[in-house]
């Protein structure tokens, strides 16, 4: 019952996350992407210090280690992502962040000497496919052959990096949760997050690699006041604490979900819409779901 409830709490997670990538995208025309990062993170650094300040003063040398490895990989995907993103479309970026279920199997039988059952491979491919035809733009079949690969750029390419980032950042999730206290492990995640995105909006800055821009709009509050309390925080708290009873390659197959929502916030907010063919990829996507949850629960 308690794995059940773990993956409708990851399930609802993607939906929060799956808001994130069209209101991101129109609060760039406000404020540079890495300077968006440091501010997000640092509110939610603090947001969570009331619920967690008891268990932050017993924070121990390995928990903050461990919250610290977890925050290069939080920081660096975000980064990427969130970089990318003001290159690439919201619906693109959603659907390459997707494919971070690839890696997972790959990073779990290297770090954690862990094999994938079969059904996980197969729900892996259905996955892999179905964000392929989602993010191609292809009406059809031969439409989709012939766009494969011409429409990526630096955008695309930093998203694909930050979800291999991700992968990790799950993997680890899965092995630091069960040896420490998660909501510590939250607020040092988040801290070194918000740190490096100030660190880097003043090199980016400094080198001219990112025009610095800061407008304070209604939309750039809310935007930020979301994704810091909710796509954060929430949404954090919400991966630490229950993914330990999900495994590493279940939670990417659920997490693989966010895209779909992605492009439904970016038709609604940004008008950015889906082929018949993407559509047939969101199928595809929900196969693999399927497939893992009948196939895990027969394995298990």
């Amino acid at each position: 019952m308690k794995k059940y409830f773990g993956e409708i709490a990851l399930f609802s997670m993607t939906i929060i996350w799956g808001a994130t990538f069209a209101l991101m995208k129109d609060a760039f025309s406000d404020i540079s992407p890495s300077l968006f990062v440091g501010i997000r993170f640092t509110l939610a650094a603090l947001f969570i210090i009331p619920f967690a300040f008891n268990r932050l003063k017993l924070i121990n040398k390995q928990t903050f280690l461990a919250g610290s490895i977890l925050g290069v990989f939080y920081f660096s995907g975000f980064a990427t992502q969130t970089i990318g993103l003001n290159l690439t479309t919201a619906t693109k970026s959603g659907f390459i962040t997707g494919t971070f279920v690839v890696f997972i199997p790959i990073l779990q039988l290297i770090i954690e000497r862990r094999k994938p059952g079969w059904f996980n491979l197969i729900s892996i491919a259905l996955v892999l496919i179905g964000l392929l035809m989602l993010s191609s733009g292809g009406n059809n079949l031969i439409n989709f052959v012939q766009k494969l690969g011409s429409d990526f750029n630096l955008g695309d390419l930093l998203t694909l990096i930050c979800a291999l980032l991700f992968a990790f950042q799950v993997v680890y999730v899965d092995i630091f949760t069960k040896k420490y206290d998660y909501l510590p492990m939250v607020f040092v995640q988040l801290l070194i997050t918000s740190i490096g995105g100030f660190l880097l909006a003043f090199v980016f800055s400094f080198t001219s690699l990112e025009t610095f821009r800061f407008v304070l709009t209604g939309n750039l509050v809310f935007t930020i006041l979301y994704t810091s309390i909710f796509a954060s925080v929430l949404a954090t708290i919400i991966q630490l604490k229950y993914q330990k009873v999900v495994s590493p390659t279940k939670a990417g197959i659920i997490y693989s979900i966010e895209p779909i929502f992605a492009a439904v916030f970016a038709y609604f907010l940004l008008n950015e819409k889906i082929s018949n063919f993407g559509l047939a990829g969101c199928v595809l996507i929900f196969s693999g779901l399927i497939l893992s949850e009948i196939f895990s629960v027969k394995d298990e």
